[in-house]
């Protein structure tokens, strides 16, 4: 088998006329040299110099091989150089922009093993309730529900429904009882808010089932939401993604399934091409495939 480093020891040869200055460009010792040249004439059937008491000399074979020699160097410089500048464009900041219940319970868990493979990416994670606008800069990559195809201009892909349902605690259960139909719920504590837009789907969904006058308690972000619910206080709606698999948590109604919402990753035309919103897109896409799969989510 031809071992392409053999390769750096022809050149510096032909270059040099000798072992002895091929050694000493590549410092190594000249015995090295000399043997690393046979193992290469070995691999290809071939005598590439003339041993001469003045020096090595190109054979007519090495003469018509140099030049394929000098373009695999050539083809290594240039990797060399490509892989370079894509650890170079690598580091910096991705800003990353998700609602407050993912990011805490999902992206920043995740964050550990992106940090250890790209130790020279920062990531900037926003959890605010305004939801920011990827053309103008506001954020490089978000982990959104949208209803709809992105809007122009943002490019992403799809993970699943972003399905949510009511959730109690075990020991709420224990106390309380599961609600298995609606009209049980009545008989039940609800947790309201979660806040901005999450609120208003929200209020209108425990409006439309007759649940508004229900409401205990309010929570001003969605991570309150799912506080309240794991202290055993009542019910709340959480997404599916999230609290599927928490072991604290019993899911009582099967998710309404009537707002045709999903959850993306996504990220905007501007930035696609940049190695460092690729790798952040790629790793969160990856990571939460692979869950929406071993949830068994719909898709």
């Amino acid at each position: 088998m031809l071992d392409w480093n053999d390769l750096r020891y022809f050149l510096a040869v032909a270059r040099k006329g000798s072992t002895l200055a091929a050694g000493r460009e590549l410092r190594v010792s000249q015995t090295t040299v000399a043997r690393r040249v046979a193992a290469l004439e070995e691999a290809i059937g071939l005598a590439l110099f003339d041993r001469r008491q003045a020096g090595y000399s190109l054979t007519t074979d090495g003469e018509a091989l140099l030049p394929r020699a000098e373009a695999v160097e050539e083809a290594a410089r240039n990797f060399s150089d490509a892989a370079g500048a894509e650890v170079r464009e690598l580091h910096g900041t991705v800003r990353l922009s998700t609602e407050e219940i993912f990011s805490v319970t999902l992206v920043a868990p995740m964050l550990r093993e992106l940090r250890a493979i790209h130790p020279e990416i920062l990531i900037e994670l926003d959890s605010s309730v305004d939801v920011r606008d990827l053309g103008s800069g506001e954020a490089d990559v978000a982990l959104r529900s949208i209803s709809s195809d992105p809007p122009v201009g943002v490019v992403g892909r799809r993970l699943c429904q972003d399905n949510w349902a009511f959730y109690c605690s075990r020991d709420y259960a224990e106390r309380n009882g599961i609600p298995l139909r609606v009209r049980d719920l009545r008989k039940h504590q609800i947790v309201g808010g979660g806040g901005g837009n999450l609120w208003r789907a929200y209020s209108a969904f425990l409006d439309k089932i007759g649940m508004t006058h229900h409401v205990a308690m309010h929570q001003a972000s969605s991570t309150g939401l799912l506080a309240a619910v794991r202290s055993g206080f009542g019910l709340a709606v959480l997404p599916c993604l999230v609290a599927d698999d928490d072991p604290e948590l019993i899911r009582c109604l099967p998710p309404n399934q009537d707002h045709k919402r999903s959850m993306w990753v996504l990220t905007h035309e501007r930035v696609r091409h940049s190695a460092r919103a690729r790798v952040v897109t790629d790793f969160l896409y990856n990571r939460l495939r692979r869950r929406v799969e071993e949830l068994k989510l719909a898709a």
